[in-house]
């Protein structure tokens, strides 16, 4: 359900959703996979224009982290830059370029967003809406 509040994710994820939206990356959410994945407690998930955004939203997300003491243990795709992976075991940041997230929304999500979010006990919360909002 689409029903989280920021102050209920963990400050660096939090912290990296904010950076994010820094390097203007569109479409930011966080998603609470608590008690369905075993593999991480949160996904970040963002969008760029074009794969040089999306490795300027990574590459901030990375330097700024590091600076507060979160490294990555793995980070993926940078070489591409078509979809980023940054996996901070806690918590796992996805930097896509929108034209390919556009894509596997369409083929993959038979039903809208927020009823796969729901249909699957999943909270999140956009920080893009709140951004465009202030």
């Amino acid at each position: 359900m689409i029903d989280a509040k920021p102050e209920e994710f963990p400050p660096e994820v939090r912290r990296a959703a904010e950076l994010a939206l820094e390097r203007k990356a569109r479409d930011v959410v966080v998603l609470d996979l608590r008690g369905i994945s075993t593999a991480t407690d949160y996904f970040v998930v963002a969008s760029g224009q074009s794969d040089v955004q999306v490795k300027a939203v990574t590459d901030n997300v990375v330097e700024e982290l590091k600076k507060e003491g979160h490294r990555p243990v793995h980070v993926e795709g940078k070489s591409g830059g078509r979809w980023v992976l940054v996996d901070y075991i806690d918590f796992v940041v996805h930097a896509i370029a929108h034209s390919d997230k556009e894509e596997l929304e369409g083929r993959y999500m038979n039903t809208s967003q927020e009823n796969f979010l729901r249909t699957m006990n999943i909270s999140c919360f956009s920080f893009t809406a709140v951004a465009q909002r202030a």
